[in-house]
């Protein structure tokens, strides 16, 4: 049987199209990817992602065992601060992708993916310290995504914070609409705004109030469609199909959130293993030259074999474009090689990007002011 979020009976009034998700009844869309996509990069989109896990770990050897079990270095956190990170097993793989919160010096707030978060949350159970207390805590918390570069303006309206001294990957206690919540300025579609945990029965609540406030946007209410094609313009991966417990940060081009310097942890011996050897493979992100529409498990060839296969792909609502990503062979990753996406009996000519594709995004302009 699936699971529904708290916001399900809102998800049906707006007749959303609804589809099985990690185990979730999901949004797919309401009046379409395109616009919901388009809606978020303009103006500001509401997605319900209640179905995200919520894990805490407190204690005054929280910070050893969270060190331990992730691959960047939580130390370098403050208080109300938060890091993207990777859990790994020993072979080096990512067991998921996933952010830290520290919410003070002995608590930590760990937000994994929806598809991994019973699985994250007993490999953490497994490992669990004397000191250090892991909780389960998904049943508990709502959590509604507002994002877009209207978003601040359209969330001041209703919110305790003064949302221009909460600076991007932090989170604050505040109250929006009169709920008592916890605002993350953080998101997965590469626009400012908001991630806000409320207790599970509010939230249909904090929803209705961010739809009315935002009705002479409009604001668009966003299902996971739209999700996924705004994620794939910035090239956040996605768990499932850029990365898994086959792969590893460095070749997933995530080197940035392992700190190989800070101590041990798990998975950094493989890690250490595989750089000494050197990658095989890297993940890098393309663009198709003629037309045409990437997908998943797409081969990558040339005009001899395959060096590679398609991770993520789609049409890109805003640029207008077929990109993708895809793991190919170390010599085939450098932007502006070229290669081709073999689509049905087609091979489309594809050259490697820098990524990320949209450059015009908003997140992380709000840096200058601490909680």
């Amino acid at each position: 049987m699936l699971k529904k979020t708290p916001l399900y009976e809102a998800h049906l009034e707006l007749n959303a199209k609804m589809v099985p998700f990690a185990g979730w009844e999901m949004p797919v869309q309401y009046r379409g990817i395109m616009e919901e996509h388009c809606a978020v990069r303009q103006k500001a989109g509401l997605f319900d992602v209640s179905h995200m896990g919520e894990i805490r770990l407190k204690g005054p050897r929280a910070l050893e065992l969270v060190q331990k079990l992730t691959t960047n270095d939580v130390s370098r956190l403050k208080a109300g601060q938060a890091q993207y990170s990777t859990v790994l097993n020993e072979r080096g793989g990512i067991i998921d992708d996933l952010i830290v919160y520290r919410l003070g010096e002995e608590e930590f707030f760990i937000v994994p993916n929806a598809s991994n978060a019973e699985k994250v949350f007993r490999w953490m159970k497994e490992r669990e310290i004397a000191g250090a207390e892991i909780s389960d805590e998904c049943h508990r918390w709502g959590e509604i995504a507002l994002q877009g570069p209207q978003s601040q303006e359209l969330l001041q309206k209703i919110v305790s914070l003064d949302l221009s001294k909460l600076s991007y990957f932090y989170i604050s206690e505040g109250q929006v609409a009169g709920i008592p919540v916890m605002i993350a300025r953080t998101g997965y579609t590469g626009e400012d705004g908001f991630e806000i945990f409320s207790a599970w029965e509010h939230a249909p609540s904090i929803w209705k109030a961010l739809l009315d406030t935002g009705k002479d946007l409009p604001l668009e209410p966003c299902g996971l469609g739209a999700r996924n094609t705004l994620r794939l313009e910035m090239k956040y991966a996605l768990h499932g199909n850029d990365i898994d417990e086959t792969t590893n940060p460095l070749e997933a081009g995530l080197g940035w959130v392992v700190k190989l310097d800070k101590g041990d942890f798990v998975g950094k011996s493989a890690l250490l293993k595989a750089k000494e050897e050197g990658l095989k493979r890297r993940l890098i992100g393309f663009e198709l030259l003629e037309p045409g529409v990437p997908r998943e498990h797409y081969s990558v060839v040339t005009t001899e074999r395959q060096i590679g296969t398609v991770t993520s792909g789609a049409f890109a609502p805003w640029l207008k474009k077929g990109i993708g990503m895809a793991y190919v062979e170390m010599g085939y990753h450098q932007v502006g090689a070229e290669f081709y996406i073999k689509i049905r009996e087609k091979a489309v000519r594809a050259r490697v990007v820098e990524t990320p594709f949209w450059k015009g995004g908003t997140a992380g302009r709000i840096k200058s002011k601490e909680v």
